[in-house]
């Protein structure tokens, strides 16, 4: 189409609105870390994930896909799933335990950085049913679902244990960006398709499941999720060597049934 370019290098207002309340929402949990509300902190780490699964499916809905949205959603991934959840962890815990605590809150920066960074050089490469490693707004989850919780049931950092927790986690989130582990992208699901009356039943009973102790269920939610990756790719991986080991018997048999008789 003639009009192809020119549109791709538009700036329309409704997806990157959303992308603007996914920045502020990561730069609102920063405020929070630094005036000590680490529970609101993490509550908005939540939030800006809600709007960042909203501007890319509101373009692709309105048919207003820009190279602009792509680049400036990415940099608002980057501070809020990249700098807020490394800065509030490191405010809520990590500083205690001295340079380890700065370097696991580095290896999560980076790793969020590099994450993006393969991501938006791979669009269009990669099987889209899929993420290649931990995708960034699941990663900022479970470090800010593990700050809520904490906070939410006072756990105390006092004992040792906590920030030890916390430096393992941030730690695992960072290097879970950057690994070659598939998780699902749910990218399949199509938000303008009619769907059957139970898929709403099922809709409102999650919700209500969430609601019922927001800190536990989305923290447990975002673990599973950050796990499945793993098994999927040990699934993948064994079912590589069954395939070998069955190709390699089929070839052993060929060679035995050509030898002389």
């Amino acid at each position: 189409m003639p009009d192809e370019p020119q549109r791709r290098r538009s700036i329309y207002l409704l997806p990157n609105a959303f992308t603007t309340a996914n920045l502020f929402a990561g730069f609102y949990a920063v405020v929070q870390a630094m005036n000590q509300h680490f529970d609101v902190a993490a509550i908005a780490i939540f939030l800006a994930m809600v709007f960042d699964s909203m501007d890319g499916r509101v373009a692709r809905l309105t048919n207003t896909q820009s190279a602009f949205g792509e680049q400036y959603d990415s940099l608002a991934d980057m501070i809020s799933f990249g700098m807020a959840p490394a800065l509030v962890m490191y405010e809520w815990s990590l500083q205690g335990l001295g340079r380890w605590g700065w370097l696991a809150a580095f290896v999560y920066v980076v790793g969020a950085a590099l994450r993006l960074a393969r991501f938006n050089a791979n669009i269009g490469k990669v099987d889209k049913q899929y993420f290649q490693g931990l995708p960034s707004p699941a990663a900022a989850a479970l470090v800010a679902g593990f700050v809520w919780l904490s906070v939410d049931n006072k756990l105390s950092l006092s004992d040792g244990v906590i920030p030890w927790a916390a430096f393992a986690m941030t730690v695992y989130a960072g290097v879970a960006m950057v690994s070659n582990a598939p998780f699902f992208s749910g990218k399949s699901f199509a938000l303008g398709r009619s769907v059957p009356f139970w898929v709403m039943l099922v809709v409102v009973a999650v919700f209500v499941f969430v609601s019922s102790d927001p800190p536990v269920v989305l923290f447990a939610l975002f673990v599973l999720y950050s796990l499945s990756g793993w098994v999927l790719l040990l699934w993948r991986v064994r079912r590589a060597r069954r395939l070998g080991q069955r190709m390699r018997s089929a070839e052993g048999a060929d060679d035995a049934g050509s030898g002389p008789s």
